[in-house]
């Protein structure tokens, strides 16, 4: 089988020797070409040359980042030509998509378990989420995710991890805690300013943070999976944990639910969950930070969610 292997050698637990091995390893069995990405928006031209070249399957090295790169240069390229199918060894600091799809965290057990999929050609379909956002400055953009998205605090945490780490800093679960605790009391005392609404319902304001998945987990804190909807899958629409209240008790509950992964009854006066969405929509004024599959984008004025079943072909490592 003809593969491409799509490499972020700064990815935050990838190295040269790493990638080495897992290069020597896919060459014995793949018809392998390899590049490795040099700046932001680097591997979505390469997903875009996948499907211009024909080539079945994508294995990206890195985190999730460069994962949604890829997703994006494949599903906006030419809509006559076959996608390529996704395999994902992780190389980041979370690899949530990799993870959710089953896939081991050491990268290079992960490369055996996408070597023997292959080999009994063992792929499947998931759905991708889609975000269409506008700028308050009226620029639009849209964004294909495998993961998850985040509007309002969960977007500012990312944004602030970004800058700590275009200083040196490394992305680990505890500089995340940290970062998340000086956020967390940052905005606990700022007006929620995002409202969000679905067909046939009353919208609901005053909200400070929405947690969009796609997949379950949401996220990790080291080994340990958060996820404030349980029941979210790539087989099923949308999901989304809406926080409007981040006062001391309010927050212990909602942490509760996230770090214990319950699915019980949400407290509708200061969280709540909706389940396999197919279409939602956010306003926010003033326009507030969103992040994709756990890359910051900036700051949006509104955005609409959609669900696309079987978007995207994927390894299938179960």
């Amino acid at each position: 089988m003809r593969a491409l292997l799509v490499a972020n050698p700064n990815a935050t637990s990838t190295s040269t020797r790493v990638i080495d091995v897992i290069v020597r390893a896919l060459s014995h069995e793949l018809d392998l070409e390899v590049t490795m990405t040099t700046h932001k928006g680097h591997a979505q031209s390469i997903g875009e040359y996948a499907v211009e070249a024909g080539i079945p399957l994508v294995i990206t090295l890195g985190g999730d980042g460069v994962v949604n790169e890829v997703i994006n240069g494949i599903m906006v390229s030419n809509l006559g030509k076959t996608k390529p199918a996704i395999a994902p060894i992780p190389g980041g600091s979370g690899n949530v998509f990799a993870r959710a799809l089953g896939l081991p965290i050491d990268p290079v057990e992960a490369t055996g378990a996408i070597m023997e999929s292959c080999r009994a050609e063992r792929f499947r379909s998931i759905s991708l989420g889609l975000a269409d956002a506008q700028r308050a400055n009226g620029e639009e953009f849209r964004r294909y995710f495998a993961a998850n998205s985040g509007i309002g605090l969960d977007a500012t945490i990312i944004a602030a991890m970004d800058q700590d780490r275009k200083k040196g800093v490394s992305a680990s679960p505890l500089r995340y805690l940290g970062t998340t605790m000086r956020e967390y009391f940052r905005r606990s005392n700022h007006m929620a300013s995002i409202t969000i609404s679905r067909p046939g319902i009353p919208s609901i304001d005053h909200v400070y943070v929405a947690l969009v998945q796609n997949s379950s987990p949401w996220t990790f804190f080291g080994s340990w999976a958060l996820d404030p909807n349980p029941a979210a899958s790539f087989d099923t629409g949308l999901d989304v944990f809406i926080v409007r209240k981040l006062d001391p008790i309010s927050t212990a509950r909602a942490a509760h639910r996230i770090i214990l992964r319950t699915r019980g009854r949400t407290a509708a006066s200061a969280y709540t969950s909706w389940h396999d969405q197919f279409a939602f929509s956010i306003h926010a004024n003033p326009e507030v930070p969103i992040q994709i599959d756990g890359e910051a984008l900036g700051n949006v004025a509104q955005v609409k969610f959609t669900h696309h079943p079987e978007a995207l072909k994927v390894i299938d490592p179960l």
